[in-house]
């Protein structure tokens, strides 16, 4: 079984998958002049310095602040953490290189994704809004399409299955048994009952709690990694050079490392790249169809965001804390949180593991929390809403077998569960690039942007 999912993992992350995420970022970009690049200031101007603007307008069940720290809780996880150390590992410094390529092309994505999520949303008889990928393409491609977007749907079940509940939890468990002592099988149970005291209370209480806890999560990872820049800051340009010269050429087998060529380094660094903003998968649409707004697009200005937060700032952060620490440290055989770990204990000792340990743990917990909101979106689009209940226990169930399985087989599911939901939603997206930028115009000519 794991060959079979090592098999598929590489079969989805080949030419087609690559060839398909820049085709996406690229034709959105072209068509709106690079946007996220143009009005960066425009977008945190109106999301990260809004975030505590209590008075939108518009309809929704979150607030746009509550709805992106929902999607962060998602998206934030141990792939900022242990995933970009993976890609490292294995595909040496030219993968952090193409995971921000991802991530300037899937800004636009994201905005494309969370504009139509809202643009084409629904709300059910208790006042519950629902959108995502399933609804734009049955809504807005016609009902010939219904099977698509079934079959988005239970791809998406599974995916929530296989990222938020299982790689999440087995990489938190890994963490406290690393540095606590902790039995992972007492970390999954902890985990999960925490889970449930808050996702059984439904979107308003989870988007309660993550507008809480992302903000500190962050900021509490970021000071960290700071520190251990800061203090190794001469070797900076060192570090930035072997990212470059690794992204365009094979990387040699050194130490522990086995070398990369330049696809692998493409490969791990796009997966893991989109594993962590999730731009184009078509989950984090579904969270942000529940906020507050006036606009479609104007929630599509807190998608950028959301890939520029993710990636850009928390992925580059952990990327530069694993080659900055040590020479040698990314080709010494280590791997996953494990390298992440050595790093931070470069400077702070026996206290950095636990502060890695400590981000691992937020880190996966809000990922846990959030993914519920794509989960049940899904399951209501196939089931309807009575089937909520029975799959909210389902969802608690993976954690108590990933926390059994080897590091390698946990992402290898994550890289076959992205790589599954992602295609059909890009499809999708650029059959309905002309909806898009109708709304898009409109958006512009409201705001008297160009």
């Amino acid at each position: 079984m794991i060959a079979f999912f090592d098999w598929l993992a590489g079969q989805l992350w080949g030419w087609p998958m690559m060839i398909l995420i820049f085709a996406c970022g690229i034709v959105f970009s072209f068509k709106t002049g690079f946007f996220q690049i143009r009005h960066l200031g425009f977008v945190l101007k109106n999301t990260l310095f809004k975030i505590f603007d209590r008075k939108t307008k518009g309809e929704g069940t979150m607030t746009p602040f509550q709805a992106v720290s929902t999607a962060l809780a998602g998206t934030v996880g141990n792939g900022n953490i242990a995933g970009v150390a993976t890609a490292i590992a294995i595909g040496g410094p030219g993968a952090v290189f193409w995971m921000w390529v991802v991530a300037i092309f899937g800004m636009m994505t994201k905005m494309v994704e969370v504009t139509l999520a809202v643009h084409y949303r629904v709300r059910d008889e208790k006042g519950n809004f629902y959108g995502g990928p399933m609804y734009y393409i049955e809504k807005g491609l016609g009902k010939q399409w219904k099977p698509l977007a079934q079959f988005l749907a239970a791809m998406m079940i599974l995916g929530a299955l296989g990222t938020a509940v299982w790689v999440q939890p087995a990489t938190m468990a890994s963490a406290m048994k690393n540095v606590f002592n902790i039995p992972p099988l007492v970390t999954a149970g902890a985990s999960v009952v925490l889970t449930a005291l808050v996702v059984l209370g439904g979107f308003k209480r989870i988007g309660q709690f993550c507008e809480k806890l992302v903000p500190f999560m962050c900021a509490f990872y970021i000071v960290g990694a700071l520190g251990i820049i800061g203090a190794n800051i001469a070797r900076l340009p060192e570090v930035f050079g072997l990212i470059f010269r690794y992204a365009f050429q094979p990387a040699p087998a050194v130490g522990g490392f086995a070398g990369a060529s330049l696809i692998l380094a493409m490969r791990r660094g796009m997966s893991r790249g989109m594993f962590s903003n999730e731009a184009g998968m078509g989950s984090a649409p579904m969270v942000h169809a529940t906020a507050i707004t006036d606009h479609p697009v104007r929630q599509g200005l807190f998608g950028v965001f959301e890939v520029f937060m993710d990636t850009i700032v928390i992925c580059t952060m952990t990327a530069l804390v694993i080659l900055i620490a040590a020479p040698d440290l990314w080709y010494s055989g280590l791997n996953g949180v494990d390298l992440t770990f050595a790093a931070f204990e470069s400077l702070y000792g026996a206290f950095g593991k636990a502060i890695v340990a400590i981000g691992v743990l937020l880190f996966a917990f809000s990922t846990m929390v959030g993914y519920t909101v794509e989960y049940e979106t899904s399951v209501v689009y196939l089931f309807g809403s009575k089937a909520v209940k029975p799959f909210l226990w389902l969802y608690l169930v993976p954690p108590f077998i990933a926390v059994t399985q080897p590091v390698e087989f946990v992402w290898t599911i994550v890289d076959v569960s992205t790589g599954i939901e992602g295609i059909p939603n890009m499809i999708a997206l650029l059959l309905l690039s002309g909806v898009f930028m109708k709304v898009y115009r409109d958006f512009l000519a409201k705001e008297g942007l160009k």
